[in-house]
């Protein structure tokens, strides 16, 4: 699993916000995906400095410069999931009615993400995050999103006493795709369909959102991709990985967990990894 060959090309195109990068790659690739980050940076960096992707000084490590690895975050960059999360970053207990406290959420949120945009920007094209729907919803606040535990995300909604995403920050958000495909493999958000990829009413009114994967697993096949790596949906019990269906359910950062891929057109290597 370990052993890699030198790199292919580094160019990919961007059609419709959907990178394709079949036919590119000579060789066999690494792929380090990671899911839903929700603010939890330490657990981000932890992993990607163990998958040596990453220094200590977190920046992209020569594999990562050269190309052999590829690095993917599955979206979601913002908005801590529950209250202890936003406690941690306000430094005492939050209220999400204290404009002082949403402040200090985002300044805390907003500081991380300059650091991994740094990353990305060195990376020479070979770090990529996916458009997740708390991401977007931050920039348009059309949906009120809440943790699971009710906590509301306001602290980017300048309306509600919170902090605008900062222009540059923005930019970024509405470069990121929707869909990566490597070598047939699909990466994306939430799902293999192109409704799941685009958050409006339909995506956050249709239960197959976030119950597809073990409802509808078949899914994946009529979307004719060769392997599927999805987030969005927390996996309680770490990575979930259907070998039958061809696809893995990644949302398991709180569990200490990412997903490693070898791949080129006729290897399709995976497995979860701890740390």
């Amino acid at each position: 699993m370990n052993s890699l060959r030198r790199k292919g090309l580094n160019t990919f195109s961007l059609i419709f916000r959907r990178i394709k990068l079949q036919g590119y790659w000579q060789h066999v690739i690494k792929v380090i995906a990671i899911g839903d980050v929700h603010g939890m940076w330490a657990e981000a960096w932890r992993a990607l400095k163990l998958a040596n992707a990453a220094t200590n000084m977190c920046l992209p490590t020569q594999a990562v410069l050269d190309g052999r690895f590829q690095i993917i975050l599955t979206g979601d960059l913002v908005h801590y999931k529950d209250y202890e999360s936003y406690d941690n970053a306000v430094g005492e207990r939050f209220d999400p009615y204290n404009k002082k406290h949403l402040k200090r959420a985002a300044k805390a949120q907003i500081r991380e993400m300059y650091r991994f945009k740094d990353y990305v920007d060195k990376s020479k094209g070979n770090v990529r995050v996916i458009l997740g729907n708390h991401d977007e919803d931050a920039l348009t606040h059309d949906y009120g999103l809440v943790t699971r535990g009710g906590v509301e995300h306001n602290e980017f909604n300048p309306d509600e006493g919170g902090i605008a995403i900062p222009d540059d920050l923005k930019a970024w958000f509405l470069e990121m795709p929707r869909e990566i495909i490597i070598h047939g493999v699909h990466f994306a958000h939430a799902g293999p369909l192109p409704s799941m990829q685009f958050f409006d009413d339909f995506f956050y009114n249709d239960r197959d959102t976030k119950h597809w994967w073990h409802e509808k697993p078949f899914l994946l096949g009529q979307a004719k991709h060769r392997f599927g790596v999805y987030g969005h949906t927390s996996m309680e019990d770490g990575i979930h990985i259907d070998k039958e269906h061809n696809f893995a359910m990644i949302d398991a950062l709180p569990k200490r967990q990412y997903f490693e891929m070898i791949l080129d057109e006729e290897r399709l290597d995976y497995r979860a990894m701890k740390f």
